[in-house]
């Protein structure tokens, strides 16, 4: 091997990982370290020298460079493995294919290129163009496909992109494992770039496809929300005008009770006085909600909520501060009441022995913390649904976080949102 072979090489593995852990750092959201760029090079040269020397064929070359690149994603990168083996799958594929299309040009002029310097411009100019177009297709799947972790159903990328890279794999196998110096018809060369950019195109198309239904989730979850939120304003206005109702009744009242009240101190009848008063307390109780804090729309809700609960012989206990007027908008803090007492509300129905929900809030630090206990059936925590993306949502608002967790026939979630300010409200209980 002469020396211009060795340094071709040299600048084809350095740019072949570079190119793959920047398009693996870019899609999962990661930020890639100098050392971790180094390693994956090391482990590209040592997987190139090893099955070279084996006689092993580009296949079992090209698995283990992907083998390799997940398993950076997964342990020097931490990102799940769904998220690491789809970029993996779409790191090789892109730079084999940008390999495959300029091979497609290469073939038609290599047979007509003498063995001087013209075959070594001829090379370099086409290892220095399937980097360039290997970077121009990276930045269009970038732009596509803004992944991160959490993106939904990103596992449904998996079999395209594993089609994708085995159709290109096979094209770079029979058509240009080899060239041939002899004339060939250049329809066949070209014909074969024709279907590598077709290949491109429809891998494009899938992800457009795939983040118009991302968007469609999205737009869904929040459609979700609005409905939470005009469900809960119907609450509130439905029990603000039951409360009117009874509170013009006991107005309209008051002035009866308090001749009768008026009638027995001046007899003298003080402890007659005193129960009749008892009653007027309790009656004049059972106009205010059940727990005030603060927030009229929240009251209403956690009101309609600990009904149920009570309905169904549910002891629910309720411990709330809530932050100062403005810190928390009502409308996020419906959300996630809703979801999370809803969920609650289903668990405890289906567990066993004694049933409880506890919900709890005060601030910690510049941080509001709601914490929401409940029995639950013995088993693994449930896979999570529409009610804890809610929850998430709102809480990304603020920039929070959301953690659950079960064991023992119990279940916790916590939801952490930050704020700066607070303002003492509610503390109760319902039987």
């Amino acid at each position: 091997m002469d020396w211009f072979t060795i340094c071709l090489n040299g600048l084809s593995l350095a740019a072949q990982s570079f190119l793959y852990m920047a398009f693996l750092c870019r899609l999962t959201g990661r930020r890639g370290r100098a050392r971790q760029f180094a390693l994956y090079l090391l482990l590209l040269s040592g997987i190139e020298a090893v099955f070279s020397a084996a006689g092993w064929g580009a296949p079992a070359a090209m698995a283990a460079a992907l083998a390799a690149l997940y398993a950076m994603s997964r342990l020097a990168l931490r990102n799940r493995p769904v998220p690491s083996c789809t970029a993996a799958l779409l790191a090789v594929y892109v730079f084999q294919m940008a390999a495959g299309m300029v091979n497609s040009v290469e073939a038609v002029f290599y047979p007509h290129v003498s063995k001087g310097l013209p075959l070594y411009v001829l090379i370099v100019l086409a290892v220095l163009v399937s980097i360039a177009l290997c970077a121009l297709c990276y930045g269009l799947v970038l732009r596509l496909l803004p992944l991160g972790e959490d993106e939904p159903n990103l596992g449904l990328l998996l079999l395209p992109g594993l089609f994708f890279l085995a159709v290109e794999l096979y094209i770079l196998e029979t058509a240009y494992s080899r060239l041939s110096r002899s004339p060939e018809p250049p329809g066949r060369h070209l014909t074969l770039l024709a279907l590598q950019a077709l290949g491109l195109a429809a891998l494009l198309c899938t992800l457009y496809a795939y983040r118009r239904a991302c968007r469609g989730v999205r737009t869904q979850a929040e459609l979700d929300l609005l409905s939470q939120s005009v469900q809960a304003q119907r609450t509130y206005v439905a029990e603000a005008q039951a409360r009117y109702e009874k509170t013009r009744a006991f107005r309209h009242d008051l002035q009866n009770h308090l001749s009768v009240l008026d009638g027995l101190l001046s007899a003298g009848r003080t402890e007659e006085a005193r129960r009749y008063l008892g009653k007027l307390e309790a009656a004049s109780g059972a106009l205010a909600p059940p727990c005030r804090t603060g927030e009229a729309a929240v009251d209403a809700l956690l009101g309609e909520k600990l009904a149920l609960a009570e309905a169904r012989g549910i002891p629910a206990e309720v411990s709330l501060r809530l932050p100062e007027d403005g810190a928390l908008d009502a409308f996020d803090l419906c959300v996630i009441f809703a979801n999370a007492l809803d969920n609650a509300l289903r668990a405890v129905a289906r567990a066993e022995g004694d049933p409880f929900l506890r919900v709890r809030g005060e601030r910690q630090g510049d941080f509001y913390r709601l914490e929401f206990e409940n029995s639950c059936a013995a088993g693994p925590p449930p896979e999570p649904g529409t009610g804890l993306r809610n929850i998430r949502a709102a809480a990304e608002k603020y920039g929070g976080a959301v953690a659950y967790e079960q064991s023992g026939g119990r279940f916790r979630l916590d939801v952490l949102l930050n704020i700066s300010e607070q303002r003492n409200g509610c503390s109760g209980r319902s039987p």
